[in-house]
């Protein structure tokens, strides 16, 4: 048995819905207590979310998810935290300006309204500091609606459609989009894609960078650090599976 580099040597980073919890549900206290008792005392571990930190708290067990694990990215690392302190903040206003996000915005809007769906609820356009976060059914949906919405997403393909008319529209602003969870997409320029946080791991000497994800195909929001030279990745298809490759990975 090949022995495993030190602690100090290893990361594990990992998206967080589809990969620790279900899609916006929380953590449960096993997979939790398998990563912070077994995973941890033997690699350094950290989270890369594109959610914001409120959100990614709400599912990762409180506030102190900043402290539990080293490193915490939210927003695909434009927000960034090391051992409870942040390390790095990016704004998508400042980077692309207020009169073309306006525009951007309003025509998200303005397709949407136009979109026949199952059902339709609040919150279509949620503003986080490194990028925008784009939902055709609402954020407001309850969980129920939210499952409904992914299963007519997968038939009718309402966010891969809503994306090529984006692109389309708005080839000249270096946006990327990312289709991630189950009912939104997130905008955001280009480079600033989870990768982005592997600028700050990297820093720190790891022999080797261990990425756990989803949505690893092209389009997905773990797809280019899924395919980055710097990481060792590994697909996962939900938390158990994810425990399971860890269990192998780390000889636990």
């Amino acid at each position: 048995m090949a022995s495993l580099p030190k602690r100090e040597e290893i990361i594990c980073l990992f998206d967080v819905d589809g990969t620790l919890t279900m899609p916006r549900n929380k953590i449960i206290p096993t997979t939790e207590e398998f990563l912070l008792t077994k995973v941890k005392p033997v690699a350094t571990i950290g989270l890369v979310g594109g959610s914001d930190l409120k959100k990614i708290a709400e599912q990762m067990g409180g506030a102190d998810v900043i402290k539990k694990f080293e490193y915490v990215f939210a927003e695909n690392g434009l927000v960034a935290y090391k051992n409870g302190h942040m390390i790095g903040k990016m704004s998508i206003q400042e980077h692309v300006g207020e009169e073309k996000l306006q525009k951007f915005i309003n025509y998200a809007l303005g397709y949407m309204s136009k979109l026949t769906l199952p059902v339709k609820r609040g919150t279509f356009i949620e503003f986080r500091d490194g990028l925008v976060n784009v939902c055709p059914v609402g954020r407001s949906c309850s969980q129920a609606e939210r499952d409904q919405f992914a299963e007519y997403d997968k038939e009718h393909r309402i966010r891969e459609n809503f994306v090529k008319e984006l692109q389309a529209q708005f080839p000249d602003l270096g946006l990327v989009f990312s289709i991630g969870g189950q009912i939104s997409f997130d905008v955001f320029p280009k480079g600033w894609d989870k990768t982005f946080a592997l600028s700050f791991v990297e820093k720190d000497g790891f022999k080797e960078i261990h990425f756990f994800g989803d949505k690893t195909a092209p389009g997905g929001n773990d797809h280019e650090i899924y395919e980055d030279p710097r990481t060792i990745s590994h697909k996962v298809t939900s938390p158990e599976d994810t425990i399971a490759q860890l269990k192998t990975l780390l000889h636990l």
